[in-house]
């Protein structure tokens, strides 16, 4: 790299590092606000509302950074434009491609960020958070397990099998304790889902029944439990896409595939993931035509508005597309890349017809 590359690529860094730490605060300043109504629930503080919110820091970057990429890189390149750097170099010979590439090489090594980041810190401590936060909210229950979901309330231990986020769950075990903590019952439902609040139905239900001198086995169509444990602790033994890492993705997706199980929202997350981490590179090349073009001689505070715009209109088409391809069955590949690869082709060809 000469002194041009390295001029570039730090100021696409620096930019970014700036643009991220404002748009980290904000996430973090809403999520506590967001946090203000469970404070008092159980033994739920302020104290954890605000770990809470530091823990959701590294999931909070993942998803932002690609913003900030594209934040980033106008304001540092529109700096340079504006200052006439980068007139001075394309008037000394140096063309657009020479100038992308720094560009490019800086969009890479956030790209990789975004990729540690995503893979090693941001899954863990956002499900480290989600469970003390609704462990705190719920006194007298605790919860236990990873492959499948053990949650204990008084003399009812609740064995749930991991699945997909909402408000049904299947595989679920419910064992029932006597006060001398010997085992009474034994009630296995292929089902288990929200009926109303502090109830919960269980579904083709068949229940082992512990007498003192025989076992009775029965089988039920429906049973309804009450229990205060509410949909957001159950959902701790949910699978949610957004909270693994793509090793987990790849791994539930061959679990599911394997038991003949329903796997698109699980391939979709697994490639969106992918392509959200090339679009870091795809957004900070998209800076060039715009610091060449409109945006050359306009001011910071306009360039960080269409920077937050641009972004924010590219992620909502790309959710859109997600929901969308999940719901008519497209193919996940298709629908995690479709997004990013259209961008990635006009960006190509606005460089291209950057004079």
């Amino acid at each position: 790299m000469n002194t041009l590359d390295r001029y570039l690529y730090r100021a696409v860094i620096w930019y970014t590092c700036l643009a991220m730490s404002v748009l980290l605060t904000l996430a973090a300043l809403f999520l506590f606000i967001s946090e203000q109504g469970d404070i008092g629930v159980g033994n739920y503080t302020t104290v954890d509302a605000f770990a809470y919110t530091l823990l959701n820091l590294p999931q909070q970057c993942f998803e932002l950074l690609p913003i900030g990429a594209l934040i980033g890189s106008l304001m540092g390149l529109g700096n340079l434009a504006s200052g006439s750097e980068l007139v001075v170099s394309r008037a000394s010979g140096v063309s657009v491609w020479r100038v992308a590439w720094p560009v490019g090489l800086a969009g890479a090594t956030l790209a990789l960020s975004m990729y540690l980041i995503g893979e090693y810190a941001a899954p863990p401590l956002a499900q480290f958070a989600q469970t003390q936060k609704t462990t705190s909210r719920l006194a007298g229950v605790s919860f236990a397990g990873r492959a499948s979901a053990w949650i204990k309330e008084g003399n009812l231990i609740l064995r749930l099998r991991t699945g997909e986020i909402g408000q049904a769950f299947g595989g679920a075990s419910l064992f029932e304790l006597d006060g001398a903590g010997r085992l009474r019952s034994i009630q296995t439902a292929e089902r288990i889902s929200v009926a109303d609040p502090g109830h919960w139905m269980l579904e083709n239900v068949r229940t082992t029944t512990f007498g003192h001198d025989r076992v009775v086995g029965t089988r039920t169509r429906r049973v309804t439990i009450r229990s205060k444990i509410n949909p957001d602790f159950l959902g701790l033994a949910a699978t949610d896409p957004d909270l693994l890492t793509l090793r987990g993705l790849a791994g539930y997706i061959a679990h599911l595939r394997h038991n003949h199980l329903q796997a698109a929202p699980y391939e979709i997350g697994f490639w969106s993931r992918i392509a959200r981490i090339f679009a870091v590179i795809v957004v900070t090349l998209l800076a060039l035509p715009f610091v060449f073009g409109p945006l050359r001689t306009t001011g910071a505070g306009t360039r960080t508005v269409f920077g937050v715009l641009l972004g924010v209109v590219f992620f909502v088409i790309n959710g859109i597309g997600e929901k969308g391809g999940q719901l008519y069955g497209l193919n996940p590949v298709l629908v995690g890349w479709l997004p990013t690869t259209v961008v990635g082709f006009g960006t190509l060809v606005a460089i291209s017809r950057t004079r």
